[in-house]
């Protein structure tokens, strides 16, 4: 939740530059308690804190409110250090990050929210999510209006509905929801609460095989009210056009962010892996497991793998900082290239390991539940390769 500071006016004091040294300081202190974390499957609210302190939950905000205005490059750095120490701690990160990366804040919203929402973001506070995939319309990417209503009052608007998979749930200081206008001609869009507000119920379902920290709820809303002027951007349904991923840059975003979250755990389970074969001395061999080819052949495919994401990401993550966007379909396929190369990673890593790896006193199994939920990504491979293969024949 909201630091003390965090709705005052940002810490001027300049941050550290994210040094490679610096960034790998931060991914070892939230290693510590990444266990800790998935067993109990609460908020990682510690976590926030030390990246508050550090300066990184504002990362993108613009540098005339006081953030860094961190493109690409930068954000997908810090993303990847935080996904190497705790994964779901990123993935809410992440959230904040794209939120304040949207040219739309600045263009669409009311001026001041919006400058509140980014200045609590500086001072350390100011975590938001926004909240679409509902139990009957699953995920909006494929179609279809919310079943969430915004009934205008005399004092607003009151919010009714429910959003299942709601990242962060617990943690966040805003909710963006995403609903329509009652009516036969319905307006869609977001609109902005804060989960203290009357009529709002968290349900704690999320019991997932990995990335359990990221406590994705359900969230309930009965008649929660909110000021006129919190209805941030609401549109004719045509407006979205492809939904509210079309933005190209706020898509570009999602790709290369999920991409480096979940490379990220790979990398995390590559370094434990090369420790425990470099530790590993069977009694029949006498020798390091790291002495045998046919390990070194297998941690050279495990090294194959996590190049090519390196580069895949980091070239597209360059070129969009100088403006030159991959297309929709492009992204799509970095992101499915990526996420496959870093599941396919740890499998190898399981292979080498056999009974270690998917025991609880080692990290390896926890890696591997947590890069599997990559696949869940909205949008998803028969998304994405359908897409690509329209594009490529020419349909």
């Amino acid at each position: 939740m909201l630091s003390p500071a965090a709705s005052g006016e940002p810490d001027r004091r300049d941050p550290p530059p994210l040094t490679d040294a610096w960034l790998a300081g931060i991914t070892a202190r939230l290693a510590e308690t990444a266990e800790s974390y998935d067993r109990s499957g609460a908020f990682p609210q510690a976590n926030f804190d030390l990246l508050g302190r550090e300066g990184l939950i504002g990362l993108t905000v613009d540098r005339r409110l006081g953030g860094r205005g961190a493109g690409y490059v930068d954000a997908l750095r810090v993303l990847a250090a935080v996904a190497k120490g705790e994964p779901s701690t990123a993935l809410i990160l992440f959230m904040t990050y794209a939120f304040h990366a949207s040219p739309d804040r600045n263009l669409r919203w009311p001026k001041a929210i919006y400058e509140r929402l980014a200045r609590q973001a500086v001072a350390g506070g100011g975590l938001i999510g926004t909240f679409r995939v509902e139990p009957e319309l699953g995920t909006p990417v494929r179609g279809g209006l919310p079943k969430t209503v915004a009934r205008r009052t005399e004092q607003g608007w009151e919010i009714t509905g429910e959003k299942i998979y709601s990242t962060g749930s617990t943690g966040l200081d805003w909710f963006a929801v995403w609903a329509r206008t009652e009516g036969d001609d319905p307006a869609l869009g977001l609109f902005l609460l804060e989960p203290s507000s009357p009529g709002i119920r968290i349900e704690p379902e999320w019991d997932h095989l990995g990335m359990r920290a990221t406590v994705s709820h359900k969230v309930v809303f009965d008649c929660a009210p909110l000021p006129f002027d919190h209805a941030v951007d609401v549109r004719k349904p045509e407006e979205w056009v492809a939904g509210p991923q079309a933005d190209s840059r706020q898509g570009l975003w999602n790709a290369l962010a999920i991409s480096t979250i979940y490379d990220g755990v790979a990398r995390a389970a590559r370094d434990w892996l090369a420790t425990y074969l470099n530790q590993r001395v069977p009694a029949n061999l006498g020798a390091p497991l790291a002495s045998l080819p046919r390990v070194q052949e297998k941690f050279g495919e495990i090294e194959a793998l996590l190049h090519t994401n390196r580069v895949l990401i980091g070239e597209a993550a360059r070129a969009a900082d100088l403006g030159e966007l991959p297309s929709a379909t492009d992204a799509n396929l970095i992101k499915h290239v990526a996420n496959a190369n870093a599941i396919k990673a740890v499998e190898i890593g399981l292979e080498l390991t056999g009974n270690p790896g998917i025991s609880r006193n080692n990290p390896l199994e926890r890696h591997y539940r947590d890069v599997l939920c990559s696949r869940i990504h909205s949008p998803q491979a028969d998304t994405i390769l359908v897409g690509a293969g329209r594009a490529g024949l020419a349909i």
